[in-house]
């Protein structure tokens, strides 16, 4: 972080306080209701992300390019959800409000990176559904593996670069005054809202990443589908295309429960109460990761097939070793 923490060649001195002190859901009742919820939450979403991530790697016939891609967001999802829910729970239910500097900053990254980890999720599947619809015999050719692959290690890659700015940008920021974040965690808004020097670098840091992360990919997959309803409309009978949508149904299923509440929150931003407005983006941040798995299982034939090829072959074991 030396590059933030220079200017001109000069050393600079920072005011970073020993800890920070998260109140977001202070004074809201019965909360430990809440709690027994989010860990109910916590403990579905591991399961079916690991159940999804264990049927794509123990099944061949599902590596392919679109479950290289899910089986990425089923990691992110997992990983997301464990450093978040946990956490919240330590805080809020044991009163452990108070977290460090350095403990802070490494809550940020973590629970940052995979938030923003699924918007860009969200894109690469959806391109993997135009390739698959506008060009049905040349799919195996256009999105190979080792093509999903390549955009995968992309995405983390910008992911990582993004959040790091951001990172390397609060370090650079004193606190003079208030440690006070007004959240459920670590958030990047909050956090920087509290230096008592420059923030402008910040405000407009965040800004690119509220555009890089939720109006860039949302504006991607709507024009994506727009060019995938032109495509159905092409085909020439009705069955057909309703078995080409209902390929499309659990992505966009993913997309509807990812980026609707979010939306829905930051336009009200102006006229819900602070505490509602916590609340709503704390289940907006852990119920996807909950409902993914459980979208792709349902909703997609290959998985379902796998899941039902694997638990039959067990089956069949247990009853041979009878």
């Amino acid at each position: 972080m030396e590059f933030f923490n220079s200017a001109l060649g000069k050393n600079i001195t920072f005011v970073r306080p020993a800890y920070f002190k998260i109140v977001g859901f202070i004074g809201i009742p019965n909360m430990h209701y809440y709690y027994v919820f989010l860990f109910f939450v916590f403990f579905v979403s591991v399961l079916g992300n690991i159940t999804v991530m264990g049927l794509i790697y123990l099944d061949h016939n599902l590596r392919t390019a679109k479950y290289i891609a899910i089986f990425n967001l089923a990691f992110v999802d997992l990983i997301g959800n464990t450093a978040l829910v946990p956490k919240v729970i330590d805080i809020f239910l044991f009163n452990h409000y108070y977290i460090s500097y350095g403990e802070c900053l490494t809550f940020y990254f973590f629970c940052n990176i995979c938030l923003s980890m699924q918007s860009l999720n969200l894109v690469a599947l959806c391109y993997d559904r135009l390739i698959a619809i506008m060009y049905p015999l040349h799919y195996q050719v256009r999105m190979t593996p080792k093509i999903m692959f390549s955009i995968v290690a992309f995405i983390w890659l910008l992911v990582l670069s993004c959040v790091l700015i951001a990172l390397g940008l609060l370090t650079r920021l004193s606190f003079c005054d208030s440690v006070v974040i007004n959240s459920f965690y670590c958030d990047h808004g909050p956090i920087y809202r509290l230096g008592c020097n420059d923030t402008t670098p910040n405000l407009v840091h965040g800004n690119l990443l509220i555009a890089l992360f939720a109006w860039v990919p949302l504006i991607t997959i709507m024009c994506s589908y727009i060019c995938i309803g032109r495509t159905l409309a092409k085909i020439s009978t009705a069955k057909e295309r309703i078995k080409a949508f209902k390929t499309c149904t659990a992505h966009l299923s993913a997309v509807a429960i990812f980026f609707i509440p979010v939306l829905i929150v930051y336009n009200m931003r102006a006229n819900i109460h602070p505490n509602a407005r916590i609340i709503n983006l704390s289940l907006t941040t852990v119920f996807p990761p909950m409902l993914n798995p459980i979208i792709y299982v349902l909703q997609t034939q290959e998985i379902r097939a796998s899941l039902r090829k694997i638990l039959q072959s067990k089956l069949q074991l247990r009853v041979a070793s009878k």
